[in-house]
């Protein structure tokens, strides 16, 4: 439904919602349209929404991400994703991510493994860093981004002068589907909006990647990030992002 409304109009009307951060006619449509079909074939579970918030139950809820990636949208880039989640209290159990511009259907259930159409996925074998190409999040905008965006830019030193490649693509879904693929071999996301990340989180945990917070512990929609990669790779990448915090103090 989502890509439907994405290819069947071009966008009208593009609006600040915050600093730098934008929404446009397309991102509310599609909200608008799942959020119907949701509340009509499950009434009983509740719909957090990055346009227009939580409504309904906490307990069993769908983490809905219109259009994540709205300014590639906007901009011409086809690098974006409609993200549906199916959250119980706080962990996914069935995600569905969309590629509409690039025509890629991801889809995960918990303990079922993921997917891309009939695919089964599989992250990457990868454990040398050196070997490893890693997205970085976005850099925050708003209040306190100077401090924030201190340990983006340490982690790109750091690891930029490790990795393979380092990329930042703009959207969170994405970041997390392409781990999940294999074709990210991590991903580091330094803020956890439920509604970006929580389809993909499952994909990853579906895929034999892991999913964790800042300290560590595994990823749930309460963490305050989103660290997704190859279990080879954990121990380089968690210290490399605490070094990162380190340098942004000093």
């Amino acid at each position: 439904m989502g890509s439907r409304i994405i290819h069947s109009r071009p966008f009208d009307h593009v609006t600040a919602k915050t600093e730098r951060d934008l929404v446009t006619d397309i991102d509310l449509a599609v909200e608008d349209a799942l959020r119907t079909f949701l509340r009509a074939e499950a009434p009983h579970v509740g719909v957090l929404g990055e346009e227009h918030g939580h409504t309904g139950p906490t307990d069993l809820w769908w983490a809905l991400d219109p259009v994540d990636g709205t300014t590639n949208f906007a901009r011409g880039i086809p690098l974006c994703a409609v993200s549906l989640a199916l959250v119980d209290d706080t962990t996914s159990v069935l995600a569905a991510i969309t590629l509409p511009l690039l025509n890629v259907d991801y889809h995960a259930v918990r303990d079922e493994g993921a997917y891309a159409g009939d695919r089964r996925l599989h992250t990457s074998p990868v454990t040398d860093v050196a070997d490893a190409v890693i997205s970085i999040g976005d850099f925050a905008v708003g209040k306190d981004a100077t401090t924030k965006n201190a340990v983006r830019i340490a982690l790109l030193t750091r690891l930029g002068a490790t990795a393979q490649r380092i990329r930042m693509i703009g959207t969170a879904a994405i970041d997390l589907a392409w781990v999940a693929e294999g074709k990210l071999d991590a991903t580091v996301i330094l803020s956890n909006m439920p509604w970006d990340t929580m389809a993909g989180a499952l994909l990853v945990h579906e895929s034999g990647g892991l999913v964790l917070d800042l300290d560590d512990t595994p990823h749930t929609s309460a963490s305050t990030a989103t660290i997704a990669v190859t279990a080879g790779l954990r121990q380089v990448v968690m210290n490399t992002l605490n070094q990162s915090f380190e340098d942004a103090q000093a």
